[in-house]
């Protein structure tokens, strides 16, 4: 007689979500959103700020599942849906307030096609988990590119370049980024990277310089690092294709060499 009441109690303890995790992606939502408002009053600084907030947060929320054992199905919508409000359309409408508004239609066109970019992007990435090789990702990934945006921004104001004066390079980095996230270009993941396991001595001197250097320049230090990740993966997919042909060029070789050891050989039996 206990069963349907053992039962009942499991299906409305499963139709709850965990708090934790979800907090950490209603923080990235919630960053991605005063990044708008930022943009929209004028504080540009404050917005490309808060998208990289919401990349800590985002980068926090997963980890925090996975520890804690509470992943779940709606986590994973939900963290798509604050992905795209925070690396979607948080970058492209902070870099139009910014800049692209003065380009009239081919400035709103450039912010459309980043956000058109980073939706088909993230629908791809969900479609492809546990298929594709965890190793790499197919195209810029969208937190990424949402730095590459806002670092931009960040550097431009903090040396007072006006958007207006650079509204033509704007929109080159907006349409770029906008492409590469839908792209074929691989970029590492670098999941294979061991963060428990033991390091020599100085690679923390490193991590400190590292930190050191990022305090005194993080604008600069963050637009350069996101643009040569970008980078990087143009160079590791030509790297790839170079590989490929170079092998396909050996086996066509192979082939020729054994058809005419193949030739030969029947000759001399005839």
């Amino acid at each position: 007689m206990l069963m349907p009441e053992i039962e009942e109690h499991k299906a409305k303890r499963n139709r709850g979500i965990y708090l934790l995790p979800n907090l950490f992606t209603t923080a990235a939502l919630f960053s991605g959103f005063y990044a708008v408002l930022a943009a929209m009053n004028g504080k540009f600084e404050q917005a490309a700020i808060a998208i990289f907030v919401a990349m800590v947060l985002d980068g926090l929320d997963g980890r925090v599942a996975r520890l804690t054992n509470t992943q779940t199905a709606f986590g994973a919508e939900y963290d798509s849906l604050s992905d795209m409000v925070a690396f979607g359309l948080a970058p492209a409408l902070v870099m139009y307030a910014w800049s692209l508004q003065g380009l009239g239609k081919l400035g709103w066109m450039a912010a459309f096609i980043y956000t058109v970019g980073a939706a088909l992007r993230l629908a791809r990435f969900n479609t492809q988990i546990g298929t594709a090789d965890k190793r790499y990702f197919q195209g810029l990934p969208s937190p990424a590119a949402a730095a590459i945006l806002a670092a931009s921004v960040w550097v431009s104001v903090d040396h007072d370049i006006q958007g207006d004066d650079v509204s033509i390079l704007a929109c080159v980095f907006t349409i770029g980024a906008g492409l590469l996230m839908v792209s074929n270009v691989r970029y590492s993941s670098f999941k294979e990277v061991d963060f428990k396991g033991k390091v020599p001595f100085f690679m923390i001197v490193v991590v400190a310089l590292a930190f050191g250097v990022i305090t005194v320049q993080p604008a600069v230090v963050l637009f350069l690092l996101f643009v040569g990740y970008a980078l990087s993966g143009l160079v590791l997919t030509l790297f790839h294709l170079k590989r490929r042909k170079a092998e396909r060029l050996a086996a066509s070789q192979r082939d020729a060499h054994d058809a005419d050891n193949s030739d030969d050989a029947s000759g001399e039996e005839s």
